[in-house]
């Protein structure tokens, strides 16, 4: 029996379809661009900074819970022990030809933010993946490989994520994979500097940032008060499935990296390369009209 399953009963209007590829574009390319920059401005910083601990400041790691939104953990269900376990074995089978990058690249996959050289997990996306995840779930076809260097210096494969529209219920995203295995994040009150400002992703007040998924302004009164943009709910839901390292469902379904990735700081994840220049729209499943 396919795992394909779809949430709507008639399929998305052509004109739906092009607005969802359109949106899906132009922000990666605004992600993209702002995670250039957030990169040179990093590298200028450092090039002047005083050497610090790694861990991130205790203001900073008091706050990222004002920017992450995560499902709740709902009481098992018969069925749901199978379905998740269904759904991470169709995934291991169909990403395993993708242990080499070059691979992943040939079939349409980009690593995003190629130009932060220490991610803790690699993100290798395929746009149209994320375009039609707003109107199908196809366990076979995540929107992201996920990669991390291993001690060879070489990328290696953990597993996919998935992705939803930013919109959608905790009932719509147990119907993709249950919430009594796994759950399901998206970032939310980010407060981020106006465009062509990028250098302002530096200042800090309280030993915290001003800006992004670390700092303690999480209204957009808050945000307004410094001269920021407020992005209430910028990014669509997302779920890791650590498929390639275990076969246990805590190991595959329990990756706690979007909140320790707060606390290290983001600099070396994905989502650092979202925050830097993120404005409104869609990205892996922001708002790709599926609802």
């Amino acid at each position: 029996m396919s795992l394909v399953t779809s949430l709507h009963t008639n399929a998305p209007s052509r004109r739906t379809v092009r607005r969802a590829v359109a949106g899906t574009v132009a922000v990666l390319a605004i992600l993209a661009l702002g995670a250039a920059g957030a990169a040179r401005a990093q590298s200028a910083h450092a090039a002047h900074a005083t050497p610090t601990h790694d861990a991130a400041p205790a203001a900073a790691r008091g706050n990222e819970a004002l920017h992450m939104l995560m499902t709740p953990t709902r009481p098992i269900a018969p069925g749901d022990s199978a379905r998740a376990a269904a759904i991470a074995a169709t995934l291991r089978a169909s990403i395993a030809k993708y242990a080499d990058t070059t691979a992943a690249v040939a079939d349409g996959y980009r690593m995003f933010a190629p130009q932060i050289k220490n991610q803790r997990v690699y993100h290798f996306t395929r746009g149209w993946n994320a375009v039609q995840e707003a109107f199908r779930f196809d366990p076979a076809k995540p929107t992201s490989l996920l990669y991390t260097k291993g001690a060879d210096g070489a990328l290696h494969l953990v597993g996919g994520m998935y992705t939803a529209p930013k919109r959608w219920s905790a009932d719509k995203l147990d119907q993709r994979i249950p919430l009594s295995i796994a759950h399901w994040h998206k970032h939310v009150n980010w407060c981020i500097p106006p465009r062509g400002q990028r250098t302002r992703w530096l200042e800090r007040a309280n030993g915290a940032p001003v800006f992004g998924p670390e700092s303690p302004i999480a209204t957009k009164a808050a945000c307004d008060a410094v001269g920021g943009n407020f992005l209430a709910d910028p990014l669509g839901w997302m779920v890791h499935a650590n498929v390639m390292t275990s076969t246990d469902p805590a190991v595959i379904w329990g990756d706690d990296h979007a909140g320790h990735d707060m606390e290290d700081g983001m600099k070396h994840d994905m989502h650092d390369g979202m925050k830097h220049d993120g404005h409104d729209g869609m990205m892996m499943g922001g708002d790709s009209g599926g609802r």
